[in-house]
């Protein structure tokens, strides 16, 4: 073979490698890729999907934009009463006596009579279940004093929520100005409802309620069409249009679903169906880590012991596309040259999760119990190895 012939056969060679490799990295490339498609369109002027346990949103349209809330503005005042009774400041038959106002308040009603004495727990189902605005408000006065006390309570708590861009002025939702919210912080409002009650949250799933020799029908009609689905609320006003904030849970995956501004009763169910249908069949969510339990432990210089554990301060849940479950890789970054003392709870490190090269999830570390600082001998000796290394 003649040089010309060998140089000829070499350059081949190389470009037939390369062209390998380039197949190679297409198919990896094209394998590594994760395909979801995109959320359905709906006709609402805000919707908003996202996973109960590790909080990703999976699908949203105009989240932020502030609405008027309706009726769902009586998950905020239900959440108060909730926590009322979990502080015992209210029981559940504590007597509640109907003031001229509450009887006299338009829209929904539980039917309740001025001046009469109803139960706590009536009047909590006669919101939940009915969404009786006199009822509403009977509770807030009982609550705050008047409504208008009760509003204030009601944004402190959107605030302590981090429902950045709410702010209330009425406990039931009847139209004003100065009385709006969006679907990303009823999401944050419902979240924190069920997992702080989720005894209490239970009603939320019956079908119908009877007070005074009147049965009404829970108005949301998910209930109805789908046996995974155990709430939320919906809301009506000619402002608002139709909404409803609903959530449900197949398989030990709960998803919360809200959608605000459609045109119908219909409407507002068939768009919640169809973001939790998306949500359920393309997405997937695991535990990960439990929290507080062990993951790693480190060396604690001049400290006593000289190892601390690492955990995390709460569960790690993921929500990933499905059948990816087996791609996750996780990671654990220590800081380094860790010098006691230590504090329980103390950041230490890192924890991260991802798929597919991109992040799902990243954790403080944090020291699961205290270091206090060693004896003398022991800081003398690790400061001498420190100063060696």
């Amino acid at each position: 073979m003649t040089f010309k012939n060998f140089c000829f056969f070499s350059n081949s060679l190389k470009a037939s490698v390369i062209l390998l490799l380039l197949i190679i990295s297409f198919q990896a490339t094209a394998e590594s890729k994760i395909l979801i498609p995109a959320a359905p369109k709906l006709s609402a002027k805000s919707f908003f999907l996202e996973d109960f346990d590790s909080g990703r949103v999976l699908a949203e349209k105009n989240a932020d934009v502030k609405l008027p809330p309706a009726s769902l503005t009586k998950i905020m005042s239900i959440y108060i009463a909730f926590r009322e009774l979990a502080n015992g400041h209210l029981t559940l038959d504590e007597q509640v006596t109907v003031s001229k106002k509450a009887w006299r308040t338009p829209g929904s009603r539980m039917f309740i009579e001025v001046n009469k004495q109803v139960t706590v727990e009536n009047l909590l189902k006669g919101i939940i279940i009915q969404s009786g605005n006199d009822a509403c408000v009977a509770l807030a006065e009982h609550i705050a004093g008047d409504e208008t006390t009760f509003a204030q309570l009601m944004n402190q708590h959107a605030q302590r929520l981090n429902m950045v861009n709410t702010h209330f002025s009425n406990s039931m939702g009847l139209p004003d100005p100065d009385h709006y919210t969006t679907a990303r912080d009823l999401a944050t409002l419902t979240r924190a409802l069920i997992k702080e009650f989720p005894d209490y949250y239970a009603w939320f799933a019956e079908k119908q309620f009877s007070y005074n020799n009147i049965t009404q029908k829970n108005r949301n009609a998910l209930l109805w069409r789908d046996e995974t689905v155990d709430g939320v609320k919906t809301g009506h006003t000619e402002a608002a249009g139709y909404c409803l904030v609903a959530s449900a849970e197949r398989n030990n995956m709960r998803l919360i679903s809200v959608v605000m501004g459609t045109e119908s009763e219909n409407a507002r169910a068939n768009a919640n169906q169809s973001l939790l249908n998306y949500g359920f069949r393309f997405f997937e969510t695991h535990k990960l880590y439990q929290a507080l339990a062990p993951l790693s432990e480190t060396k604690v210089w001049k400290g006593e012991p000289q190892k601390v554990k690492l955990g995390l301060e709460e569960d790690l849940y993921v929500t990933i596309p499905r059948r990816h479950y087996n791609d996750l890789k996780a990671n654990i970054t220590i800081d380094s040259k860790i010098i006691a003392p230590v504090s329980k709870a103390q950041k230490l490190g890192e924890v991260h999760v991802s798929l597919a090269g991109e992040a799902v999830a990243n954790r403080p570390l944090i020291a699961l119990e205290a270091v206090k600082e060693g004896s003398l001998f022991q800081k003398l000796y690790d400061e001498a190895m420190l100063m060696i290394q």
